[in-house]
């Protein structure tokens, strides 16, 4: 049975250029500014990933997510064929899911024949529930649940003999409400994209952290050589780059403030992160459909018909082409 694929940011629109180069394409979160990598020797391109190239990527990481080794994180072709996997892995069991969120998280634990509730509020949290998913900041809204509040959850879980899944996709941006430094506690599973803060999102590398024995188990599963050399290398240059990293959440703040700026003449700014901007607005159809005319794509969502997602312009000719047709009539 062929699963019906989910609505997602990132693909050009029907009657795009076949490589969708015509549009400018905001349906995303990812950062418009690339880690600027020094390119990785040819030996990364002609060879298999070494086990010191991926400690050293690991190591990295690690250090960046607040962790002392690396014995409880482990790396994967991008943090979806992560989120995919944990639910094939654990027991079944009742789940439940923050939401409205990433609609990946909801589906892959139901196709795995877990039992999944979407609620509204942690407070609404209730019966056997073995797994519970939250997003943090969270996508689309960019609501943020507290470190306590989440480690307090993570314990109740364990009691279970469960887990809190925390995905941070979006907390480069704000490292102070991670639990990332957590990561090994029982009961606590985090995942980390690489891709969307360093604007790589091509490289498919995310990160899964937790308890040793099933970051051990993960790894047997996702078998040898899951992440290319390359990604690798740029992974161990950019996680120990805090001079960059710095700099380009400065950036990235300013960028999102002009975006909201300029979305609020336009109806009420109601989310967001500094990746992206959640606009509500009565006529967000028609502005979908004014951009769309100028070859700009935006996220909207068809169950929140008033919703539109923006990510970030970038450079002064996409932030031109974006206010022009903002202004453009209907």
């Amino acid at each position: 049975m062929t699963e019906a694929p989910l609505q997602h940011g990132g693909q050009p629109p029907v009657g795009a250029a076949e490589d969708g180069s015509d549009w400018l394409d905001l349906s995303t979160g990812i950062a418009p500014f690339a880690y600027p990598f020094t390119p990785p020797p040819a030996q990364a391109w002609r060879s298999l990933p070494r086990q010191a190239e991926e400690q050293a990527a690991l190591t990295a990481a690690a250090r960046y997510f607040g962790l002392t080794g690396w014995e409880e994180i482990c790396s994967g072709p991008g943090s979806q064929a992560l989120l995919q996997l944990l639910p094939r892995l654990l027991p079944t069991a009742p789940a439940a899911v923050l939401a409205p969120t990433y609609n990946e998280h909801a589906h892959r634990w139901s196709v795995a024949g877990h039992k999944v509730e979407e609620i509204p509020a942690i407070a609404d949290l209730s019966g056997p529930c073995r797994y519970l998913v939250v997003v943090n900041p969270n996508n689309p809204s960019g609501a943020i649940q507290g470190r306590e509040e989440l480690l307090r959850l993570a314990d109740e879980m364990a009691a279970r003999e469960g887990y809190l899944i925390v995905d941070e996709a979006f907390c480069d941006l704000q490292p102070d409400v991670s639990v990332a430094p957590e990561a090994g506690r029982p009961g606590l599973l985090v995942l980390r994209s690489f891709g969307k803060f360093f604007g790589l999102a091509g490289l498919r590398l995310g990160f899964l952290l937790g308890p040793a024995p099933l970051i051990s188990s993960v790894r047997q599963h996702l078998g040898p050589w899951p992440v290319n050399g390359p990604a690798l290398d740029v992974a161990a240059q950019a996680y120990d780059d805090r001079a960059w990293i710095a700099g380009h959440r400065k950036a990235l703040a300013e960028q999102a403030e002009k975006l909201r700026q300029l979305l609020s003449e336009h109806g009420h700014i109601v989310g967001g992160t500094d990746l992206f901007v959640l606009l509500q607005s009565d006529n967000s159809p028609a502005i979908r459909d004014r951009l769309a005319a100028g070859r700009i794509h935006v996220r909207d969502f068809a169950e929140h018909e008033t919703w539109l997602r923006f990510g970030l312009p970038g450079d002064e000719a996409a932030w031109r082409r974006l206010e022009d047709a903002l202004q453009c009539p209907s």
